[in-house]
């Protein structure tokens, strides 16, 4: 059954789908119905982080050698993917050992890199669909009064085939794709799809009068400003900066205050406003470079060019005793594409952050925007 639930693209309605961390739980929950229950169940359902419902028909769900195996279909909507229509497939048996535990099999990556989700050695399943899985387990544990312990494995039968066309192998990621998902929700990647979406968000803003507003990539984003106390509409742009600062010119605002992960910001210190990796990916040059500048060894530049992520470069600068300066250059030279693109029609600063090491730094002019703010 389809996924009825839609966003807004102009005059047009795009279906959501929903994550592979949402299909695991899912699969999960339907592998401990039957385990504990005795009956495969018809349908599953799942509330979400974002507080939408899903409900599927399992495509298989059996008794296998002691354990419960339940698989359920990805979905994503108008937003395929390269793990669109992938089976999910979990497997729970009994455990002599208390508690839950969940762990990757066939066609889950494994990492063996630091500086992901998950520690290296650990299977590909990011810690929000970890959450979902363990809440829909305890919730099957409760409804049948079993108190024992219950290991979880989750898999991916053409796993390793879709990965080799993901980011994946660059990651530090092997074996198979990895579980993701932070609102449980697929929504629509359409480029014209998300720049209409956006424009339409940013106008709606400015019609509530304020000439404020904060502009943020993705989930990542929210979830920093949550701990804020930072009061002006939000939009979430997705990819779309440049797009986003033109809408905020045309719309009348004053005050335009990004924040966003290093991830997505480093890239805006070398002038890319369209953040997709697929249209420009600098983090490790960017890194190597404003690190040479602030006095960095060939030893550290090189071991910043290895580097798999963000947060990983930072780990690099932090035992150099560099991410300081390097933040502050790197913070400097975001300030300056901003301003490239803004052309001083309003001001517009930057919160950079981590979700590893928190809050990296803030623009010149991020600081002055936050002191109006809180006058």
């Amino acid at each position: 059954m389809a996924f009825e639930h839609y966003v807004r693209s102009g005059d047009r309605m795009l279906r959501c789908g929903y994550t592979t961390g949402t299909c695991a739980a899912l699969a999960a929950r339907g592998a401990a119905e039957l385990l504990l229950g005795g009956t495969a169940p018809a349908e599953i359902e799942l509330l979400t982080p974002k507080g939408l419902t899903v409900q599927v028909a399992p495509v298989l769900c059996r008794l296998e050698e002691g354990a419960a195996v339940c698989g359920v279909r990805k979905d994503a909507g108008d937003d395929p993917d390269i793990t669109d229509g992938a089976v999910i497939v979990a497997r729970v048996c009994r455990s002599a050992k208390p508690g839950i535990r969940i762990d990757g099999g066939e066609g889950v990556g494994r990492v063996t890199r630091p500086g992901l989700d998950q520690p290296v050695g650990e299977a590909a399943i990011n810690h929000v669909p970890r959450q979902m899985i363990s809440r829909e387990i305890q919730d099957v544990c409760e409804a049948f009064d079993y108190t024992g312990g219950l290991s979880i494995e989750i898999s991916v039968p053409d796993g390793a085939e879709r990965a080799a066309k993901t980011f994946n192998p660059v990651l530090g990621v092997e074996g198979g794709i990895s579980i993701l998902g932070t609102s449980g929700i697929v929504e629509p990647m359409s480029e014209q799809a998300w720049i209409d979406t956006l424009n339409v968000q940013i106008r709606q803003a400015a019609a509530e009068g304020k000439r404020r507003l904060i502009l943020t990539p993705g989930n990542y984003g929210m979830d920093f400003l949550k701990n804020t106390d930072w009061q002006a509409p939000v939009v979430k742009i997705s990819n779309f900066l440049g797009e986003a600062l033109d809408a905020a010119k045309v719309n009348g605002f004053k005050e335009v205050l990004l924040t966003g992960h290093i991830g997505k910001l480093v890239k805006v210190a070398g002038g890319i406003m369209n953040t997709h990796s697929k249209m420009a990916d600098c983090r490790r040059e960017l890194f190597t470079a404003h690190a040479a500048i602030c006095g960095a060894s060939t030893e550290v530049c090189r071991s910043l060019m290895e580097a798999d992520t963000t947060d990983a470069c930072i780990a690099v600068l932090k035992e150099a005793g560099l991410e300081q300066p390097v933040m502050d250059s790197l913070v400097q030279a975001i300030q300056q594409g901003l301003n490239r693109r803004v052309k001083g029609e309003y001001l517009c600063g930057a919160v950079v952050f981590s979700n590893v090491y928190g809050e990296l730094g803030r623009t010149e002019n991020a600081e002055e925007i936050l002191k109006k703010w809180q006058n």
